[in-house]
């Protein structure tokens, strides 16, 4: 299926766009255009939702294709190992060895818990690992559930997952708030607020593999889910949905975006398996796509030692006031992300990879 391949390459794109331009970019000191191309990046945050709803959908589809199997939770757990763990660790072993965060954050690190540190009064650390937390626990939980339950109870627990998420999000504003505490908006990386993705993209799994709809059915579904996105949006405008400072805004913020997600899922499947598929299928999203995983893991910390070597090169320059040296630091930090990502993959995450079918039994 490589239009999902193509997807995974738009989502890390967005999250390095988001990085590079935008994230710790003091916006006041550009003006015009400028100032209005630096704001769009910010949507680059929303590439991780866009990964929650792949993984949600490809888990799941992988989990309904074995539940008959005999070694079913060797079978995949294994196979999530080898596939996650390496490279996990190398970058654990990387921010160990540059002092990167204090022992309390790689430990918590270790165990897929960075997500919760704030719970502990422990600092974030180095920041993308807590979506990786979130899916762990995910990949923790969610096979059993597909083991034992019904389809129909599946989908039940989807959409109640869907539902719930959201007052998650708002019961946590409002005992911060009814606390007279400073409201951050940590608390959204809590697995229990953070589901939602995931279960947006198990739910149409589901659909796909137990309701068999047809071609029209799908393309229909697709567009009624992001026509809703929109009507949610603009429905929200009044109370602040684009600001997380509301409680309609922390609430449901990211539930237009998942839906879209959804929708745009789906789309790529039709085009994928239609006469138009090469619209779904760029080779450079697609190579992005393969190395998304090295790439995630490893684009964040780049770009922040690229930031204390430009002062080197470039007196009192500071990054992120100069338009021409965002540009400049994005295609060097990112295509140095992107060469590292490459022979990542290559010689190190494939030798795990092909390890699969041997030891998954």
């Amino acid at each position: 299926m490589p239009e999902l391949d193509t997807i995974r390459g738009l989502a890390i794109l967005m999250v390095l766009l988001y990085h590079g331009l935008f994230w710790k970019t003091n916006l006041a000191q550009f003006h015009g255009s400028e100032k209005f191309f630096l704001a769009t990046m910010s949507f680059g945050r929303f590439g991780v939702n866009l990964f929650f709803v792949l993984s949600g959908f490809l888990i799941t589809g992988i989990l309904l294709n074995s539940r008959g199997r005999s070694k079913y939770f060797r079978h995949f757990y294994i196979r999530r190992i080898l596939r996650i763990v390496p490279a996990y660790l190398v970058i654990l072993a990387v921010l160990a060895a540059i002092r990167y965060a204090p022992p309390a954050v790689l430990f918590m690190n270790l165990f897929y818990l960075s997500n919760l540190n704030p719970l502990f009064g422990i600092p974030l650390g180095y920041p993308v690992l807590w979506s990786l937390a979130v899916e762990e626990h995910f990949y923790a939980f969610w096979p059993a559930v597909v083991r034992y339950l019904r389809v129909k109870s599946l989908m039940i627990c989807c959409v109640a997952v869907i539902v719930l998420s959201p007052l998650f999000r708002l019961a946590n504003y409002l005992f911060l708030t009814a606390q007279h505490t400073r409201v951050r908006y940590v608390f959204n990386d809590y697995t229990w607020n953070s589901l939602d993705g995931l279960a947006c993209g198990a739910l149409l799994s589901l659909i796909l593999h137990e309701c068999k709809i047809q071609r029209n059915t799908l393309r229909i579904f697709s567009l009624l889910l992001t026509g809703l996105a929109i009507l949610i949006l603009f429905a929200g405008l009044p109370f602040g949905i684009f600001t997380r400072q509301t409680p309609v805004g922390v609430a449901l913020q990211v539930m237009p975006i998942h839906l879209t997600c959804t929708g745009l899922l789906g789309l790529f499947l039709l085009l994928g398996t239609g006469p138009h598929r090469a619209i779904v299928r760029s080779q450079i999203l697609r190579f992005l796509g393969g190395i998304s995983y090295g790439l995630y893991l490893i684009h964040l910390l780049i770009f922040e030692l690229c930031d204390r070597a430009i002062p080197h090169f470039w007196k009192d320059a500071a990054v992120t006031s100069s338009f021409q040296l965002l540009i400049l630091r994005l295609l060097a930090a990112g295509g140095v992300s992107i060469g590292i990502a490459f022979l990542s993959r290559k010689y190190f995450e494939e030798k795990f990879l092909r390890l699969k079918d041997r030891l998954s039994g």
